[in-house]
C-alpha cells in the first residue's frame, strides 16, 4: 500500500480547512472501522458538528468524553434489552458496543451533544483565544521628530 507524505500541503493551509482531516484521523478502529457511520459538517465559519448514527442506544448507554485534544463517543448496550421473557430470532439491527475517536484540532471544543431520531449530534465550537488573534497594528504616518542629543551635564544640545 502506498502513502503519501501531505505534510508539504499542511504548511500552506490557510484557515482551519485541516480539521476535517484531523477529525477523521481515528484511533483504535480495526475490528470495525465503519461501525458506526458518521456525518462531519462545517455549520459555520468556527463551528463544527459530528453525527453519529446509533440507532437503538439510549443516553445512558452513550458516553462522550474530551482528553486532550481527542474526543471518543462509546456505545454499550445493556446485557438483556429484550425483557427475560422473549428470544430473538433474527438480529438484523447492529446493537454491538463501539468506540469511535477524533482527533480534534487546537482550540476546539465540545459545546453540545444531543440524541434525536437515532442520531448523536456533537457540537462543536473553535475558540481562539484572544491573545493569539491576529491584531492590526496602526501605522503612524507623521513625520518624526530629529533625534535629540543630550550632554553629559543634561542640557539638550541642537543635532
Amino acid at each position: 500500500m502506498r502513502t503519501f507524505d501531505l505534510t508539504p500541503f499542511y504548511r500552506s493551509t490557510i484557515g482551519f480547512d485541516r480539521l476535517f482531516n484531523l477529525l477523521d484521523q481515528t484511533s483504535g478502529e480495526a475490528a470495525a472501522p465503519g461501525y458506526p457511520p458518521y456525518n462531519i459538517e462545517r455549520t459555520g465559519e468556527n463551528a463544527y458538528r459530528i453525527s453519529v448514527a446509533v440507532s437503538g442506544f439510549s443516553p445512558a448507554e452513550l458516553s462522550i468524553v474530551t482528553k486532550e485534544n481527542q474526543l471518543t463517543i462509546k456505545g454499550e448496550k445493556t446485557a438483556n434489552e429484550n425483557g427475560g421473557n422473549s428470544e430473538v430470532l433474527y438480529r438484523g439491527i447492529a446493537a454491538r458496543a463501539f468506540e469511535r475517536a477524533f482527533q480534534l484540532a487546537d482550540y476546539v471544543t465540545v459545546k453540545n451533544a444531543s440524541l434525536e431520531n437515532g442520531l448523536l449530534h456533537v457540537d462543536l465550537v473553535r475558540e481562539i483565544p484572544e491573545a493569539k488573534k491576529p491584531r492590526s497594528i496602526p501605522i503612524s504616518t507623521t513625520a518624526v521628530s530629529a533625534p535629540q542629543v543630550v550632554d553629559q551635564a543634561g542640557a539638550k544640545a541642537a543635532a
